[in-house]
């Protein structure tokens, strides 16, 4: 069996290290040294966008605003969605990730990166959010595990009260928030819930 080659090493802003790594056809982002994504699992990554975005086919420049890059498949999956006149923002975090995206991950997803209709911010989701009013007609947040913290504590904003009404208000009236999450987690639908969004799991 062949070594596992390490190909691009960096760090999060709260100091977790994270490894693009490679062996034969499979890369894998490692933070602190356990796996975040596999290259040879992202069924659920593109059912995130097939969940919020198939409305949107017939909207009339739609806008959509990814959080988390990971290895650009949610992000592919909602360009294959949406119409010519689409706009799509992607806020990730990690700068290196973005850079991985456009060097040997890119090929994985078919390079979305590289389409006219996508902006990238690196930087906080969260402050995406913040600055934006009534811009978006779906919002995909696929941001460390999610409600439950794998890799940074300070996600854990995203996903509390404050973030929930954040995300609420950068909606557009009948906009769709989708939330990644490795497990079921029963308290976040009730906070949803409190939020006032109309849940489905």
């Amino acid at each position: 069996m062949k070594p596992w080659e390490v190909l691009g090493e960096t760090q999060t802003p709260d100091g977790t290290a994270m490894a693009l790594t490679r062996r034969d056809r499979e890369y894998v982002i490692l933070a602190n040294g356990k796996s975040l994504m596999s290259s040879l699992m992202h069924g659920s990554e593109e059912a995130l966008a097939t969940l919020a975005c198939p409305h949107l086919r017939t909207v009339e420049g739609p806008s959509v605003l990814i959080g988390g890059l990971g290895m650009g498949f949610t992000l592919r999956a909602t360009l294959d969605l949406l119409p010519p006149d689409a706009a799509v923002t992607v806020a990730e975090l990690v700068p290196a990730v973005v850079e991985w995206n456009r060097g040997p991950l890119g090929p994985l997803a078919g390079h979305p990166l590289k389409d006219k209709r996508v902006r990238v911010v690196v930087g906080d989701v969260t402050g995406v959010l913040a600055s934006s009013r009534r811009t978006f007609d779906a919002i995909l947040l696929d941001v460390d595990n999610g409600p439950a913290a794998f890799t940074a504590d300070a996600n854990a904003g995203l996903y509390d009260d404050r973030g929930l009404a954040a995300a609420r208000s950068a909606l557009k009236d009948g906009g769709v928030l989708a939330i990644w999450s490795a497990w079921d987690n029963r308290k976040f639908v009730q906070r949803l819930r409190y939020a006032k969004f109309d849940v489905t799991v």
